[in-house]
């Protein structure tokens, strides 16, 4: 529980902001789009012919989906493979179905 301007805001409205916050912008929305079609993780590499912004761009929209917990990193240097973390994409859809009910 947090209280922000004398308002007490329970855990799950803390979670649905900061998937709210990692979905805002419209790159993310396809990034998450993409991962959650694939059933194996993929490279930033791979990812950068789908969407035609800078591959230092992608990488900042993958570290704020990384940081909200809707995608996770699988290290085998010198790559990084990207997927949907399975356990939260199925949190976040599920809050967000009783939200828009």
């Amino acid at each position: 529980m947090e209280i922000v301007n004398d308002v007490q805001y329970t855990e799950k409205h803390l979670l649905i902001a900061k998937f709210a916050k990692a979905m805002s912008h419209p790159a993310r929305v396809f990034i998450l789009e993409r991962l959650s079609e694939m059933n194996a993780c993929c490279t930033s590499g791979e990812m950068i012919g789908d969407i035609p912004i800078a591959r230092s761009t992608l990488s900042s929209h993958l570290k704020e989906l990384k940081l909200a917990g809707l995608i996770q990193g699988e290290i085998k240097p010198p790559f990084i493979k990207y997927c949907i973390n399975r356990e939260n994409w199925a949190i976040a859809q599920k809050l967000y179905r009783e939200m828009f009910k």
